[in-house]
């Protein structure tokens, strides 16, 4: 009997991200596993692919708990790196192909980026930047022919498939890190742990309502919610079909050409969809699931969807630091004639705590509105070198979400505010603070509050409310540009009010809720 065979330190051990995806690709090696333009690859192909990509990373030194970052818009590459990161153990935090550069290089920064992998077709300039202002970043990457950096593809193309093995790693240990703005100014780093990524895979598989044979378009960004779908579709025995972004002609033709029967969208590219001109031309009788979230949906234009394309939509809700799924409303609860249920965010579900809690931490009384709070593996490990703000997200014991919401009598959930100032524009998050921080910088301001307002498209969109300085003329649109030079174009306000004063609380601050009211009418909702 040898040493090893007395060794029990992996009696326990969980299964994680890579394994799942190992499984996957083995079980189903001859499975269509993504269409790339006319070309279907196989799982095989895909697991050798993947394999290859692993090698040339390790050729490159970079190893396990090596800290990488991608900046990329939707491309099959960025699933072959995505899961050879998780079979080669590496950290990995998105860029905001949106984002700017100041925000981007802070990020960067800010986790200890040594590896940044970018698409050559749209950001190629933006890397040469980046590299530029980071000093830690060791090796450039292109995923594909680059006029910088050196071109990952290739190089992995030069390797001989081998078989997939999955790293020995710790449930407690930090597999990738993603931002989220905050109110300081300064995006946060929230770290994602294998068990958590884990545990929302479990929760997707078990509980959310996939099709029997699952053909899944991608059009949302793989840097955000898109890349969730990638290892439960595979596991399914599924196909993914890759579109660089969200056009809705080209969205319909590809659900109608490929039999899509499973999507995701965020409100607003639904509104897109039932409002186009030709959305009665195509056949898009093949989708069996649109799942849906990000950010809250008008219940009157979900009535609309379902009463057009029938009950298939399913909605989630979660958010960074506990990803994905706290709460899920269920197709068969999409009722159209029940504006007040398509309201709601779901129900939590089973494999998570979840309370509404006042600011001391007591459970609020039933029907009356509190924090939505959370216990459970989805739950971030903290914010990256931010004790007190990790110790604020996490008083009491629980995860503070920051939205505030009321449950009914079925224990449904209905979001009616946010105590963050946090808006959703379009599935993306905005964070006023930073947009003001830009606006006051503005020699002719002398006030500014930007708040989230109700809009047909967007569901929120980004408002400054404006006291301009005694003597100035402000033009409106140099302060939208000032936003989208400094912070991209997601942040930049859709419009600017001037106004006399900005209403004041009795501790002096600006009064956001008396100023959204003035938007917001008598909805009890504040989020739209």
């Amino acid at each position: 009997m040898t040493d090893a065979s007395n060794d029990l330190s992996q009696l326990y051990r969980p299964v994680f991200a890579a394994d799942l995806i190992i499984d996957a690709l083995g079980k189903n090696p001859d499975k269509p596993a993504v269409n790339i333009g006319d070309r279907t690859m196989t799982a095989r192909e895909m697991s050798e692919q993947v394999s290859c990509y692993v090698q040339a990373l390790r050729s490159k030194g970079i190893n396990a708990g090596t800290q990488m970052s991608v900046l990329a818009l939707n491309r099959p590459e960025v699933l072959f790196n995505m899961a050879a990161s998780q079979v080669n153990a590496n950290r990995t935090t998105p860029l905001h192909p949106m984002g700017s550069l100041e925000d981007q290089a802070y990020v960067l920064e800010d986790c200890g980026a040594e590896v940044l992998i970018f698409d050559p077709d749209n950001f190629t300039e933006r890397a040469e930047e980046l590299a530029k202002r980071t000093p830690g970043i060791k090796h450039v990457l292109a995923l594909g022919p680059t006029t910088f950096g050196e071109d990952l593809h290739a190089l992995a193309n030069t390797f001989t498939p081998e078989r997939l093995v999955a790293p020995i790693v710790n449930g407690s240990d930090l597999s990738g890190i993603a931002y989220s703005g905050g109110t300081t100014g300064k995006p946060k780093g929230i770290m994602s742990t294998y068990s958590s990524g884990a545990a929302m895979t479990t929760i997707q598989m078990a509980e959310w309502q996939w099709p029997d044979e699952v053909r899944f378009l991608i059009c949302t960004p793989l840097s955000h919610a898109g890349a969730a779908f990638f290892t439960p579709t595979l596991l399914k025995g599924g196909s993914l079909t890759v579109l660089p972004g969200f056009d809705p002609e080209k969205f319909m033709q590809t659900v109608e050409s490929h039999r899509i029967t499973a999507t995701m969208l965020v409100p607003t590219m639904l509104y897109v969809l039932l409002d186009h001109p030709k959305f009665d031309q195509y056949d898009l009788s093949s989708l069996e699931t649109i799942f849906y979230g990000a950010a809250a949906i008008s219940p009157t234009r979900l009535s609309e969807a379902i009463n057009r394309m029938g009950k298939i939509f399913f909605q989630f809700y979660g958010q960074a630091e506990c990803p994905m799924t706290i709460t899920v409303l269920r197709k068969e609860d999409h009722d159209p004639d029940n504006l007040e249920r398509l309201a709601s965010c779901g129900r939590p579900v089973p494999w998570v705590h979840v309370a509404l809690l006042d600011d001391e931490g007591n459970e609020v009384p039933h029907g009356e509105p509190g924090e939505i709070c959370v216990r459970g593996p989805l739950n971030m490990k903290g914010y990256l070198g931010k004790p007190e703000q990790t110790a604020e997200a996490f008083a009491h014991g629980w995860l503070h979400t920051g939205d505030v919401a009321r449950a009914d009598d079925e224990g449904f959930l209905y979001i009616v505010d946010r105590k963050k100032d946090m808006i959703i524009t379009g599935g993306f998050n905005v964070y006023p603070r930073e947009v003001e921080d830009v606006i006051s910088a503005h020699p002719g301001v002398s006030a500014v509050a930007v708040i989230g307002v109700p809009d047909e498209k967007w569901g929120e969109s980004v408002k400054a409310v404006v006291v301009v300085r005694p003597g100035h003329v402000v033009d409106a649109d140099e302060l939208v540009a000032l936003v989208k030079e400094a912070k991209g174009t997601v942040q930049a306000p859709k419009s600017v009010d001037f106004v006399d004063a900005i209403p004041l609380s009795a501790l002096g601050k600006p009064d956001k809720k008396t100023l959204r009211a003035r938007y917001w009418g008598e909805s009890g909702r504040q989020v739209n």
